[in-house]
């Protein structure tokens, strides 16, 4: 088994944050939390999960952006010569 987990893959993955969303929920509802307490709760998990997921596929983006970028000049030194 393989134990080492991809953790930018997880946290940008919705699944990943509708799993916490649902588990803050219901550990929550579970301790008699307020229903206006559990409507925060899961709005800023939420909220944090779409953060996390837009900055790391910007990052990506970037990351592919400036290596296109890169192999482009290696391309523009090689037909000089």
């Amino acid at each position: 088994m393989n134990d080492n987990i991809n953790w930018k893959q997880k946290l940008a993955s919705r699944k990943f944050w509708a799993l916490l969303a649902a588990l803050g929920t219901s550990v929550l509802a579970a301790f008699g939390a307020g229903e206006s307490t559990v409507v925060q709760v899961t709005g800023v998990i939420g909220a944090v999960g779409s953060v996390v997921a837009y900055v790391l596929a910007e990052a990506y983006v970037d990351s592919k952006r400036s290596g296109a970028e890169q192999g482009d000049a290696y391309e523009e030194k090689r037909e000089d010569k």
